[in-house]
């Protein structure tokens, strides 16, 4: 018998593969705060397996304290958190949860989208403070999406999913990856190809899709907000480090670009000071997995992997170490 540590609490049952068969211990930090690596490395004290988020810094220092430690299961898609050539310089096994969450995530950008296109947030504030007292000609005007552009950063699943939805309400679809998207994926979705200075230029909407690395750090800074329409909206439901925050605000303040729709922040989950200042802004609590479907899904796929791990399987599924 194992014995498993979830950082974190995850959806109800989603665990019951694994209970009944080894130890299980679902931690909490009781003020809501992120762990720091002494933190974890206290909570994995005789675990076999970590069941770990995003926030969780697995580092060489985790790996070296604790020896005994066969397994890093991630619930997510990312792992930028995790140490992977320490991982395997210590014989840990890594997995997490690739391909679940493209849906959901899709409409997560779709929903941040359409707040900041119809100024959702501050619509809800005007009638809850009760000031709702006639039609009005010309208050909280929003943008109309049909027949405008959107841009897409990252056309991979997940941006592909936008796509496939931007078609539906009669959106011009523009790309920009490093790669060129399979033409079939193209003709699906009606999605056209361009550098990454045609997409800002043109865009009424950019959307974020692209993973976080040394290439795309930063990859909206203040020269390219200073590209953008000034009717344009960002989205990022990708990383939050792809986006300059200060840049941003200062984008915001100046009129540069409208508005904004964030999932994900730089320094999360500290959010810029300026963008809670900002009505034009709608942030959402790293929302983009957020669905009861998903959610179950993940947990079933990192039950899956300790499962095949712990029973000496040949194959562990979604194995990256």
């Amino acid at each position: 018998m194992a014995h498993i540590v979830s950082t974190r609490p995850l959806i109800d049952g989603g665990l019951s593969g694994v209970r009944d068969e080894h130890t299980l211990t679902v931690c909490d930090p009781p003020d809501g705060s992120t762990r720091s690596v002494d933190e974890l490395i206290a909570l994995a004290d005789g675990a076999d397996v970590l069941l770990s988020v995003l926030a969780d810094p697995i580092t060489e220092a985790l790996f070296e304290a604790r020896p005994g430690l066969q397994m890093v299961s991630q619930y997510a898609v990312g792992v930028d958190n995790i140490d992977l050539e320490a991982a395997e310089a210590h014989d840990v096994a890594v997995t997490h949860t690739p391909g679940v969450l493209t849906d959901a995530t899709a409409d997560q950008a779709w929903a941040l989208l359409l707040a900041a296109a119809r100024h959702v947030p501050a619509a809800d504030r005007y009638v809850r403070d009760g000031r709702f007292e006639r039609w009005e000609t010309t208050h909280l005007m929003g943008m109309e999406l049909a027949r405008k552009t959107i841009g897409i950063v990252g056309m991979g699943r997940i941006g592909t999913a936008v796509a496939r939805r931007a078609l539906g309400f009669g959106m011009e679809v523009i790309y920009h990856n490093r790669t060129r998207a399979n033409p079939t994926v193209e003709r699906q979705v009606s999605a056209r190809h361009v550098g990454l200075g045609e997409l800002l230029t043109t865009s009424d909407v950019v959307s974020l899709h692209c993973p976080h690395n040394d290439e795309s750090h930063h990859l909206l800074d203040a020269a390219a907000f200073s590209k953008m329409k000034a009717s344009a909206l960002l989205v990022n439901t990708a990383r939050g480090p792809v986006v300059d925050e200060a840049a941003l605000v200062d984008a915001l303040k100046s009129g540069e670009i409208a508005g904004a729709g964030l999932d994900v922040f730089e320094d999360e989950p500290e959010v810029h000071p300026g963008l809670m200042e900002q009505d034009r802004v709608v942030l959402a609590p790293h929302l983009g997995s957020a669905t009861t479907d998903t959610r179950m899904r993940m947990a079933q796929m990192c039950v899956a992997s300790i499962t095949a791990l712990l029973d000496g399987a040949e194959s562990v599924p979604h194995r990256l170490v």
